[in-house]
Order: structure tokens, then sequence, then C-alpha cells
């Protein structure tokens, strides 16, 4: 039975370091949550079949519809997703055994708790990758943990394997469905007995199957984020910085050519100095934002603000700061708040710059979901009147 628990303890840490090391990188990226995120709780309704090793050579019906080896009973558990793929969850099952010493149900009769500790393989996001809309998560499990006879007073160890399934009916319910097998120390039922005939293994061992049903409450965030696309954001930071760039070179090259317009006809200064390009267009510049937070993400992006603000404040024009937030996090209220600070961060950055402050129109546009993926509208705008 110990080598059993070795091996069982030795290849769930082994599937534990593919899923964190490999699938991640392969086949989705997400963005790491509190600690206080992704919680569940479940509760079901258990049946269990249980096989005794005290019945061999007796001839008992091998049925798990025998009244004699089953029973219903109940379960509790609390766990936690670290990854879309790996968990872990404490459960407790038990109430109503059988001891199956005799095919007489009323005297193998206990009553019984299990209380263990499994890791949980979500397969269906290993494999397919990370989806918030999927409905059906297919969940191997592997665990180990204590027994106990309540009528006897006896504790023994115990071992699982086991499937979860699950069907999604919103954000923060769903419906399970449990497939498990236990394997118990021989001397669960106080009875132990001793096979010349047979080595210590599963075959020798105390074990019940159970079928469960039941439902899984996710506690508070139940979601994760997927990852921003970095380089994404750099080349449209980039290509944004490139259009300002050929604009203030057109503004600059009809600039030159007025003044050698009025210097070919020999205009006075004063005269020269009335003739000035005021209106200068210029690509708005995006500052973007962390999820739910109106600081600046990277003092990058007031590079290209400088640029701008130089433009106005040149050329004395207005300048309109627009804020937004994603319209798929928080909710309505919370978004036009959260855009109406980021708008004013960056006003105030502006100021900073050397533009006026009456020269900066605020414009708070609440959540939205004008650009893909979302994490893009995350943003403030800058553009010149």
């Amino acid at each position: 039975m110990k080598k059993f628990f070795m091996v069982l303890a030795l290849a769930s840490f082994s599937v534990a370091g593919m899923a964190q090391d490999e699938t991640p990188e392969l086949k989705y990226s997400v963005a790491t949550n509190s600690f206080w995120s992704n919680w569940f709780i479940s509760a079901d309704v258990a049946y269990d079949a249980f096989y005794s090793n005290e019945e061999k050579g007796l001839g008992f019906s091998k049925s798990p519809l025998k009244d004699f080896r089953r029973n219903l009973g109940a379960s509790v558990a609390i766990g936690k997703w670290f990854t879309p793929g790996l968990g872990l969850r404490t459960k407790v099952t038990g109430i109503w055994g059988r001891s199956v010493l005799t095919e007489d149900a009323s005297s193998n009769a206990m009553k019984f708790w299990n209380a263990q500790e499994q890791v949980l393989f979500n397969l269906s996001n290993m494999l397919c990758g990370y989806n918030e809309n999927r409905v059906w998560n297919f969940i191997p499990y592997a665990g180990v943990g204590i027994l106990r006879n309540c009528d006897k007073n006896i504790y023994a160890h115990g071992a699982s394997l086991g499937l979860l399934n699950t069907w999604k009916l919103s954000r923060n319910i769903a419906v399970n469905f449990d497939l498990g097998f236990n394997i118990l120390d021989d001397d669960m039922e106080g009875t132990a007995t001793s096979h010349d005939n047979y080595a210590t293994s599963i075959s020798t061992a105390d074990r019940y199957f159970s079928a469960e049903v039941g439902l899984t409450f996710n506690l508070g965030k139940a979601t994760w984020n997927k990852v921003p696309d970095v380089d994404a954001i750099k080349a449209l930071h980039q290509s944004q910085l490139d259009a300002l760039n050929a604009q203030l070179a057109d503004a600059n090259a009809e600039n030159n050519r007025l003044n050698n317009l009025i210097k070919n006809h020999k205009c006075p200064e004063a005269t020269a100095a009335a003739v000035t390009v005021k209106e200068v267009a210029a690509a708005p510049v995006s500052v973007f934002f962390n999820i739910g937070k109106s600081k600046v993400a990277s003092k990058k992006d007031l590079v290209n603000l400088k640029a701008l603000a130089e433009i106005a404040k040149d050329n004395n024009q207005k300048v309109v700061v627009t804020g937004y937030a994603d319209s798929k996090t928080g909710s309505a209220s919370f978004n036009q708040t959260l855009s109406e600070k980021r708008a004013e961060t960056v006003k105030n950055e502006l100021v900073k710059m050397g533009v006026a402050e009456s020269q900066i129109e605020v414009v708070a546009a609440g959540g939205v979901n004008t650009l893909n993926p979302i994490s893009y509208n995350r943003r403030a705008t800058v553009e010149i009147k």
C-alpha cells in the first residue's frame, strides 16, 4: 500500500510539472490572478459500491447494485484553480457505507468519512486552450488522504483516482458528475485478512467505487484574463508615432514653403510673423492602462504624448483627452468612473508638459468594445481638436 502511495504521488507531481511548464506556453497564455480568485465549493449526492478483501473466496455477487455492498452518501469539497489547467481541492465524502463481510445488508452497515487532498487536471483547457465560454470540462484527478470507520473507531489510509465532468450553467454555477475509485487499507472494517496466495496490491485491499452528482459554485472571480499581445501594442504605438512624424514633416514643409513665399515677395517682418500656420493635424496618441487601473501602464507611452503636447503648445490648439475602459470587465458605472480617471491622469501629464489646462477638454467614454483584443480598450486617446 505504501508503494502505491509513493507511485501515485510521483505521478501527480510529474503531471503537475508538465501542466505548469509546457501547456500554458504552447496552448494559451493567461494573466496570473490573485490568491483569492478562482476558488470553488461543491456539494454532491453519492452512490457508493464497496468491495472488501475479506470477501475473497466467498462467492459474493460482484454487482454494484446489490444491497449488501451499495449505499448512498454525500460529499463536499473546497478548492482552487491555480492555472486554467491545474487545481487542488480538499474533499470529504462518506456518511453511510458497507463493510461487505457478509451478504446481509444490515450487518454490513457502517458509518464513515473519507478526507482527501486531490490534484485536478482540466484536460479541456490543457489540450484545447482556455475558453471562458466552454460548457463542458473534462477533469481527471488523483488524491490521497485518511478514512475513518466511525462504528469501530478505526483509521485507514486511502487513495483515489477519478474523472470529474462539469457543465457550465452560468459564470458561477456548474453541474458536476464525478466518477471515482478509492483504495483503502485492508483493516478498514476492523477485520484484516491475510491471503497467502496474494501479494499486497490493489486486488487485496478494501476499495469502493462512487458516482456523484451535484453542483459547483465559483467564489469571486472565476475566469482568467488573456495576456495582452505586447508585440501588437508596440506595433500600434509605432504606427501612431510614424503617422505623427509624417504629419509633422508635412507641416514643417508647408511652413518652409510659406516662409520662402514671403521672403521672395519681400514682405515686412511684421507680415511674415502674421502668416503662421496655426492648424496642424496630428494623429491621435493612445496611452494604455492595466485592467482596473488609472495609472499609466508604461512611461514609454508618454514619449508620443510629449510630441503631441509640443504641437498643441506651439500652435495654441485645443486638445481632447478621451478615457475608455473595456466593457467586458466591471459594471457600466464602474467603467464610466474608471474612464474619467484615466482621462484625468493623461490631462495631468499634459499639464506637466506645459499645455495650459484651459486648452484641454476631458471626455469619459465609459466601457467600450471597439478594439480587439479587449485589452486595447483600456486606454485614453489624445488628439488635437
